[in-house]
């Protein structure tokens, strides 16, 4: 059981130092991050982007990395991306350029990292009171993800959850409320991916919904509301039904909850780390921690 970022954290260095690409380096905020990440052992950088102002920063922060000389944002994703897809990073990771230069070199057909899968966001929180990380999904990538696209969702989160050594964890999937209607699609949704559950179409697993948020949460709420669940107050993936549930309730718990967060984008060859301008630099650094972990081999 990872109880928060600093068993998170030494996990990944417990697997060895890995390489990380930044497209676009040119970023105090992300500069300090990887800077951060190489002094606790996590990784090795090389930094793709203007080498003037990267060379400015790497002086200033006294970090250790290689600088590669492109200044052109896309062009600069698209290097760093080969250098990943060539086996010299392990991680990629978004500098200062707009996601969606970065996604376009990230998922390039000749130099990105495309597998065929859904990309989608798995996003980690470390809550005061809960006893453990948990992970959310997909409150990142995918707007309004069907049952197809949920399934695709789930199973990139299955498989990295079993990566970082969480090995038949607990799953809601999480409605408004436990009742199937047609008027509620996502009820409808819920209730397939746990038929296909029950069928063996994941790994080793626990999935229930559909769910709502309290008898997720809370076993006392599960009795009040004579639910039998084997996942109450276990939860350790939340599968939300579209993009807005999950980024509101990430953010809702961050800023109410004082949260710690970390996010990465799970369906390449490699985990990608996308961060915001608004997160925090502890919050980059456990997404390059978490990147780092997803990259090796238990």
């Amino acid at each position: 059981m990872l109880r928060d970022f600093q068993d998170l954290r030494t996990a990944a260095r417990g697997r060895g130092t890995v390489r990380v690409a930044v497209a676009a380096a040119q970023d105090r905020e992300v500069m300090e991050a990887v800077q951060a990440a190489i002094r606790e052992g996590l990784i090795e950088a090389t930094l793709v982007g203007d080498e003037a102002i990267i060379a400015s920063w790497v002086r200033e922060l006294e970090v250790q990395a290689r600088i590669v000389h492109e200044p052109d944002l896309g062009r600069a994703s698209l290097l760093a991306a080969g250098l990943v897809r060539d086996g010299e990073a392990q991680v990629l990771m978004k500098g200062l350029v707009n996601s969606a230069i970065f996604l376009k070199a990230a998922l390039d057909p000749e130099r990105g990292l495309r597998t065929g899968r859904l990309l989608s966001h798995l996003a980690v929180l470390e809550t005061p009171g809960r006893p453990k990380l948990e992970f959310f999904t997909d409150g990142g990538m995918n707007i309004a993800p069907g049952l197809d696209e949920k399934r695709a969702i789930l199973g990139n989160a299955l498989d990295a959850v079993a990566q970082m050594g969480i090995r038949t964890p607990k799953v809601a999937v999480l409605c408004a409320n436990e009742q199937v209607s047609p008027k509620m699609p996502a009820t409808v949704d819920a209730q397939a991916l746990v038929q296909e559950w029950q069928a063996g179409a994941f790994r080793p697993c626990v999935v229930e919904g559909p769910i709502a948020l309290d008898v997720a949460v809370s076993p006392e709420a599960a009795r009040h509301k004579a639910i039998q669940s084997q996942v109450s107050g276990d939860v350790d993936i939340y599968l939300v039904p579209s993009i807005e549930a999950g980024n509101l309730m990430t953010k809702g718990m961050i800023y109410y909850a004082k949260a710690k967060f970390a996010g990465v984008i799970l369906g390449a060859t490699h985990p990608m780390v996308l961060v915001s301008r608004a997160d925090t630099a502890e919050a980059k650094l456990n997404a390059i921690a978490m990147a780092a972990l997803l990259s090796k081999q238990a």
